[in-house]
């Protein structure tokens, strides 16, 4: 019976085949890094006059344009026009003029910035809290009438500080204010957008009651490079065939052998169908549909592969250290693995809480709180530790299985030297392939917190963080690269365990019984793909 690909190939063949994949890997991190991954716009608010009695009645308000609204330049205009606080509408238009949005973004995200007066008269009262009416509607033709997208009542929590003293040769000076989580859509399937932001002022209710005097509201808005995203769909459209058919030739062989597929084959094969469920390129449908489920649905498949690398990782390792009788069996992990599945239980939990939410209240954060942001900012800092100590956890395991390999290497000086030659490669070999996991994991630790950080500094307002496209193409180069070496290397191979890989030569032993004693113990301690294969097939009838 045929052992792995990586015991019976030859250097020479395997050195090629790691040379090819370690080429694809440079151009993954290439192809991605000329091209900054996401873009951000700042938008400057019109304060437009809306005079009419009923508010309620839609009107929607163009800062320029054709037809576009009456336009006060500031809050002291107003004062000589007679116009109140709740006549006055910011709008804002997406994008500025000339220009167009395209379904290539993907995704739209805002954060506000409010320009805050100080008055002696109207200072910011503590936990003050700015209540907002926001309209979002769209068109596709710049003649078109507009259409409702969203109506909501927005509140946000000020953190402002003044850092001059608060005496009257003061006035007039701005605060300094955190920005806020505003708005995040999941598709941009529309050409233009406009935003009408209300500051309705009730002060028997408190509604926008000591919140200072607003000047002006600023936005950022931050979507993705549609030159990335057009990258981003061709490595997808590439690499989801690649893995498919490499796993179904893996799957072929396994299934060809005459005993039943062993533990860490079906771990391989189920972390090719997560690779494969990860690539499909369902996002080409986004540019010709209106899908703002598309980040959640993105969200969910990734959560999915994570678990399935983290937990492969876990039985790769244990099932080259762990005993005979222990081996083989799903449930001797449920100590590694469970915690794994609670974990990405609650990641979809707290996914769910906000991008859940948004896919019918655009407007919804939850960062907006003082609980949501700590819960937040704690399930960052607790994922990164779990996560960092999931990786110490596995270079343990590696260690161990590298000291079990170190523990039989005492038998080789005894061989010949053609005998020990060749066992010392099959080590070698399989120590590469675990300095390679480690790597990777690695990779895909750090991958993970920087994605959390960048993607929740994004909501605490900062614009000036953003990850390189090279390392999100990079890390997703070598997700697909090393499931494909996976299936490749621990896949059955057509030659017979007792010739020699490098000359088809039968291996020199001493005896018949020395040969099997050594190999099977051999084996059994190293490589969980070939013991099955070799003990159950080849001792019985004799190398």
């Amino acid at each position: 019976m045929a052992g792995a690909i990586i015991e019976n190939m030859s250097t020479k063949k395997l050195c090629i085949v790691g040379g090819i994949l370690l080429v694809f890997q440079i151009i993954a991190f290439l192809v991605g890094g000329l091209i900054g991954p996401t873009t951000a716009v700042s938008y400057m608010s019109v304060k437009c006059v809306d005079a009419r009695k009923n508010h309620h009645k839609t009107k929607w308000l163009m800062p320029w344009g054709p037809n576009q609204c009456d336009k006060i330049r500031d809050i002291e205009e107003a004062i000589p026009r007679e116009i109140e606080a709740n006549d006055i509408v910011f709008s804002v238009h997406i994008p500025l003029p000339s220009m167009e949005m395209s379904p290539w973004f993907q995704f739209m995200l805002f954060i506000l910035q409010l320009d805050i007066a100080f008055k002696l008269n109207n200072q910011i009262r503590e936990n003050a809290e700015v209540s907002m009416d926001v309209s979002l509607a769209y068109r596709d033709d710049a003649f078109a009438e507009w259409t409702e997208m969203a109506h909501e009542r927005v509140p946000r929590k000020l953190k402002c500080t003044f850092t001059s003293p608060k005496t009257p040769e003061h006035e007039g000076r701005y605060y300094e204010c955190d920005v806020l989580p505003f708005m995040e859509i999941g598709s941009v399937a529309h050409k233009f957008y406009l935003l009408n932001i209300r500051l309705p002022v009730n002060e028997k209710k408190k509604i926008n009651v000591g919140i200072g005097e607003i000047k002006d509201i600023r936005l950022v808005g931050i979507h993705q490079n549609g030159g990335f995203t057009k990258v981003w769909f061709a490595m997808k459209t590439f690499l989801t065939p690649s893995i498919f058919i490499i796993m179904v030739w893996y799957w072929r062989r396994i299934t060809m052998m005459s005993r039943p597929p062993v533990l860490l084959e079906k771990v391989i094969f189920a972390l090719g169908i997560s690779m494969t469920f990860i690539n499909i390129p369902v996002e080409w449908f986004s540019i010709g549909f209106d899908w703002t489920w598309m980040l959640l649905f993105g969200d969910i498949r990734q959560g999915i592969f994570y678990a399935m690398l983290l937990s492969f990782w876990i039985i790769f390792c244990g099932e080259h250290m762990m005993d005979q009788h222990e081996r083989n069996h799903i449930a001797g992990y449920w100590k590694q693995v469970g915690p794994i599945a609670v974990g990405s239980f609650c990641l979809f939990i707290f996914d769910m809480c906000e991008r859940g939410v948004q896919l019918t209240n655009p407007f919804y954060s939850i960062w907006t709180t003082d609980v949501g942001t700590e819960l937040a900012m704690a399930f960052i800092i607790v994922a990164g530790i779990c996560l960092c100590l999931y990786f110490l956890f596995l270079c343990f395991m590696v260690f161990q299985v590298f000291r079990n390999i170190s523990g039989k290497q005492s038998s080789l000086p005894a061989m010949s030297k053609v005998r020990r030659l060749h066992y010392e490669g099959l080590i070698f070999r399989f120590k590469f392939l675990m300095l390679i996991t480690l790597a990777c994991a690695a990779m895909t630790v750090i991958f993970f917190i920087v994605s959390q950080v960048t993607e929740g500094h994004w909501k605490w307002g900062g614009v000036t963080v953003q990850v390189n496209s090279a390392f999100f193409t990079g890390i997703y180069g070598m997700w697909n690269l090393y499931v494909f070496a996976l299936m490749f290397l621990y896949a059955p191979s057509h030659k017979n365990y007792g010739e020699d890989q490098s000359n088809g030569m039968p291996l020199p032993c001493k005896s018949r019984e020395d040969c099997t004693l050594f190999v099977s113990e051999l084996y059994q301690e190293l490589f969980s793909t070939s013991k099955y294969s070799f003990i159950n097939d080849n001792a019985a009838s004799g190398i």
